[in-house]
């Protein structure tokens, strides 16, 4: 099944065996030993590793090479036509200063996956905003590990076109309800940073917001969604899915981030799904954001479904336990 806007959607070509995909590090610098790795893992799905030329560089202790680098590998990856794929190293901090020079005019003219979270949630904005989708999924830092894993899995089988039916446990915070709309969302911290530049995705009607955090103050999860509530997000909202909150403290008698929010949501009416494995713990399930969804919350459980063309769908139960945090 397919969804009547995704005839205007930009969809980059499903990865076939062989086809380059590139590595590049757009935010905080990622250890060559982790990129190395990460290339054997393409290579074993059958694929070809193409590292970005600025990739291993460092400036000012944290970052992967200056603005004029990062952006140079971006546009290295954008412009070559035999790169079907681009994987983020690392997120961390750093693609709010290259909003102004990757319009999303530029993605447009050169649809292709584009995969990583945390701070590449930025990126994920211009594409939304190019009508193209990517994949809010691990990176390298965590791939580097050896690409057995849930994560890893899914993501390889959603970049040759195997899309995911996610069949989720219930959870007591669920508002229960059905909702489509355009996905977008990604890092709540990125996302409210990026309100009203070429990177915000939540400008349009019908949406369904994803958002998730780590170790973040409970003061500082509220006062990033106020951000987005006084932007008029959650009226252009058919509903909204919490990721998951990674070592967010607890200075507030809140049992939760998720309870906190919900005393904002509810005015709404709308679906809410929380617990979604997505985020920066473990499992990190893969979202395609910018892709027309379905959402279905129920007492029983949940599930969301992708309504983009692709060769194959399967269904993946997903299990209720809690699991360690990851790596960006």
């Amino acid at each position: 099944m397919t969804h009547p806007i995704a005839s205007s959607i930009q969809q980059p070509p499903f990865l076939q065996p062989g086809d380059r995909v590139a590595l590049i590090s757009p935010a905080y610098f990622t250890p060559m030993d982790n990129v190395l790795r990460t290339a054997d893992l393409l290579r074993s799905w059958n694929l070809e590793p193409l590292i970005g030329p600025n990739v291993g560089k460092s400036f000012a202790g944290e970052y992967a090479g200056t603005v004029a680098e990062r952006l140079a590998d971006i546009r290295w990856a954008l412009a070559d036509s035999s790169i079907k794929a681009v994987i983020c190293n690392r997120g961390g901090y750093g693609t709010i200063h290259l909003i102004d020079s990757l319009p999303p005019s530029l993605w447009a003219s050169h649809p292709k996956w584009l995969v990583g979270f945390s701070d590449i949630t930025t990126l994920h904005g211009l594409l939304s905003n190019a009508r193209v989708p990517s994949l809010h999924a691990t990176m390298s830092s965590f791939l580097a590990l050896g690409g057995n894993d849930s994560s890893s899995l899914l993501l390889r089988d959603l970049l040759f076109g195997s899309l995911p039916l996610y069949q989720l446990p219930p959870h007591p915070l669920n508002v229960t309800g059905k909702a489509s709309g355009i996905l977008v969302g990604g890092n709540l911290s990125t996302l409210s940073a990026n309100l009203h530049t070429p990177a915000d995705p939540t400008t349009s009607d019908s949406l369904v917001l994803f958002i998730e955090d780590v170790e973040e103050t409970m003061h500082n999860i509220d006062r990033q969604f106020t951000l987005l509530l006084r932007a008029g997000v959650l009226d252009r909202c058919s509903a909204v899915i919490l990721g998951q909150f990674t070592d967010c403290n607890d200075e507030f008698s809140f049992p939760s981030p998720e309870a906190m929010l919900l005393q904002y949501l509810q005015a709404y009416n709308i679906p809410v799904l929380c617990g979604f494995p997505a985020g920066h713990g473990s499992p990190n399930l893969p979202l395609l954001l910018g892709s027309p969804v379905s959402l279905e919350v129920r007492p029983d459980g949940s599930s969301l479904q992708f309504l983009l063309p692709s060769p194959d769908t399967r269904t993946v139960v997903v299990p209720d336990s809690p699991q360690p945090p990851i790596s960006q």
